[in-house]
């Protein structure tokens, strides 16, 4: 399956979401080729994932986070 560059948009509104969220970008972490993370002061955070993988495992990745409590994950591929 061919690679697409994509874009993860993660929003985690519970610290206590934290840890599981790192343990799923750590388990895929050989497909992210960016991170970029921003702690907002009312409590939740911004994450930011860029991917260069099949589409298969963007979807994977962002099903996986949407199924988490707290964490709402959009994503964006290239055409």
């Amino acid at each position: 399956m061919e690679n697409r560059i994509a874009i993860l948009g993660i929003i985690v509104q519970d610290r206590d979401s934290s840890s599981e969220v790192n343990r799923l970008l750590h388990e895929y972490g050989d497909s992210i080729i960016g991170r970029m993370g921003i702690p907002h002061h009312k409590q939740f955070s911004v994450i930011t994932i860029v991917m260069d993988c099949p589409a298969d495992t963007i979807n994977a990745l962002s099903g996986k986070l949407g199924r988490l409590k707290n964490v709402q994950v959009k994503s964006m591929m290239a055409k």
